[in-house]
């Protein structure tokens, strides 16, 4: 309970400092009242009376009372704070992954696609209050997920993607953005976003990239392009071994920046270059703060009074000061 009590006027306290000053002055005071005489022996005098070892406890009393009198000016509380949370409409995010061979390059570890899906994974889980989509795209593109506030789903369709060959190898970046603005188009969300994610040129399927982002643009979809790669060249696969694996071998990182940065151009969007691990989960980070939602919190305080009960202390302290030094100890000077 001490815990919880706070002090409307909490200066008054320090007036609590000059208590130990009041009982230095009242002792001297006594002492200075006290009448002294001297005799040669005190054999036979009896000092163990119980009224002589009980009248400093009216001056507790007193001390006590001006305590408790401070404490009650300086308006104790237990102060009960309620918040209340009011969100704006969200932001519904398609995140439009590339899932191309080309995906398990080596230049980001351990690869680039497990990269992305790492800091993927903590972006979706910062978006609290949004819904999110997933789209894959290779030479064709489809929805893995559709927009949803469920995280839990989303991050596990996000762990299940991988280079599977299901749909035609390729980069089909205008099927890929597409796709993401076909899931977005009828969105009532506040604020509608694409993140395009993708590591090559765009080289397969029948929508032409630029198409699509005025598709997007005409429904006020906004579109973050990431170029994924180092800068030359990448271990990546180049075959594929009779037991099912991938042969690697160094290849030309190819990015068509100047197509994804006019896909973000104009759609309002950025474009992001991510060479390495630490660049990727900076980039989204970056997108993280540019796209916030607006959240308002409202609190209410309800403060109890309590210094009532030290007040009330106080007086009866005061009060049975006075009832004893009018009564049994009266014969006292």
């Amino acid at each position: 309970m001490l815990q919880e009590i706070t002090f409307y006027n909490p200066e008054f306290l320090w007036l609590l400092i000059l208590l130990p000053l009041l009982i230095f002055v009242n002792i001297k005071i006594s002492k200075n009242k006290t009448s002294k005489f001297k005799i040669s022996s005190t054999r036979n005098l009896d000092f163990k009376s119980l009224k002589v070892k009980f009248y400093p406890i009216l001056d507790i009393l007193r001390y006590l009372a001006i305590t408790m009198l401070v404490i009650g000016l300086s308006r104790p509380q237990i102060v009960d704070v309620s918040t209340q949370t009011k969100t704006s409409k969200g932001i519904d995010i398609v995140i439009a992954v590339d899932v191309s061979s080309s995906m398990l390059a080596q230049d980001l570890s351990p690869n680039r696609l497990d990269a992305l899906k790492e800091v993927a994974k903590e972006f979706i889980n910062d978006r609290t209050n949004d819904r999110i989509g997933l789209v894959v795209y290779a030479g064709e593109s489809y929805t893995k997920t559709p927009v949803t506030s469920d995280k839990s789903i989303i991050i596990k369709s996000l762990e299940e993607i991988k280079f599977d060959g299901v749909i035609e190898d390729g980069t089909a970046i205008g099927m890929g953005l597409a796709t993401a603005v076909n899931r977005l188009k009828d969105s009532k969300a506040k604020s509608k976003v694409i993140i395009l994610l993708t590591d090559g040129v765009n080289n397969s399927g029948f929508i032409d990239p630029n198409t699509a982002a005025d598709l997007a643009s005409s429904y006020e979809i906004k579109t973050y392009t990431i170029g994924l790669g180092t800068n030359g060249n990448a271990l990546a696969p180049i075959a594929i071994n009779p037991d099912g694996t991938f042969r690697l071998g160094l290849t030309k990182v190819e990015i068509d920046e100047e197509l994804l940065k006019s896909i973000a151009k104009k759609t309002g969007g950025l474009y992001f270059r991510a060479t390495d691990n630490k660049r990727l989960k900076d980039i989204y980070e970056e997108i993280n703060k540019l796209e916030k939602t607006e959240v308002e919190e409202f609190k209410y305080t309800n403060a109890t009074e309590k210094y009532r009960f030290f007040v009330l202390i106080s007086f009866v302290l005061i009060f049975m000061e006075w009832l004893l030094r009018s009564t049994l100890f009266k014969s006292f000077i």
